[in-house]
């Protein structure tokens, strides 16, 4: 994959070459470019944003700079734009499915703009516009870099093993359930028994219904559309009874 960033600091990026996706750029698994766009201004002061038509608070990103540098990336890459992002609070909410869709595509350009917002004839380059969610930050470098670090993880050889990805939390529509590691007892905190038998069937069962049991108790909304099994209906059942059972205990207490 290869993706370009247009941005007005590109030193805000370094930290992203670092870890993972540093070892995917050495890897030649993925092509990372940060274009500063001021360098396609034509004034002499060198801005890039302008007042906003009508009046009101703040600047706008002026359109000029940011076709320019778009058409150049176009050049750069033998006509090729790539599908161009917009981080902007008003687009669609970013998610695992937006990341693993993000991740099929070979070439992706990010816009990562500051002040105000962007001049609208800008949105005319784009093909999708993304949020992190109902909140403004003072520039798109951040969610930039979010979005780039949780799509790049989807590439094939991106992580040591390949099916870590597809564990995670939500890529089934499920918060991973809880997981240990050695010593099996720290400070009288007991790894579950059933973890340490090497009864597979009992394990993923038990993985199942935890997962189940942690997405109903802290993220509800992720299971109002979801089709269930009937393993996982009778294990919502049984969660549910447990958590009555825990609730009327605590009230004799």
């Amino acid at each position: 994959m290869k993706i370009d960033v247009l941005s007005l600091f590109p030193e805000m990026f370094k930290p992203l070459e670092q870890s993972i996706i540093g070892k995917a750029i050495e890897k030649n698994i993925l092509d990372f470019k940060v274009t500063d766009f001021r360098q396609f201004t034509k004034n002499k002061q060198n801005h890039v944003d302008d007042l906003v038509y009508g009046g009101g608070a703040g600047m706008l990103l002026m359109a000029q700079p940011i076709f320019d540098a778009v058409d150049h990336l176009s050049q750069e890459n033998n006509g090729d734009k790539g599908h161009v992002i917009l981080v902007d609070p008003a687009g669609e909410v970013f998610n695992n499915k937006v990341a693993q869709k993000l991740s099929s595509y070979q070439h992706l350009t990010f816009i990562s703009g500051h002040y105000e917002g962007y001049d609208e004839r800008i949105k005319t380059l784009v093909d999708q516009e993304i949020s992190l969610g109902d909140y403004v930050l003072t520039g798109g470098e951040l969610p930039t870099m979010v979005i780039i670090d949780a799509t790049v993880r989807f590439l094939k050889g991106v992580l040591g093993n390949e099916d870590s990805a597809q564990d995670d939390s939500f890529q089934n529509g499920l918060l991973e359930e809880p997981q240990y590691t050695r010593p099996a007892d720290f400070r009288g905190l007991k790894v579950p028994d059933v973890l340490m038998n090497g009864d597979h069937e009992k394990i993923r069962k038990w993985r199942l219904k935890q997962s189940l049991k942690k997405t109903y108790l802290r993220r509800p909304d992720l299971l109002k559309n979801r089709k269930f099994s009937q393993e996982e209906s009778d294990m919502i059942e049984e969660i549910k009874d447990d958590i009555k059972l825990a609730s009327a205990s605590n009230k004799l207490l």
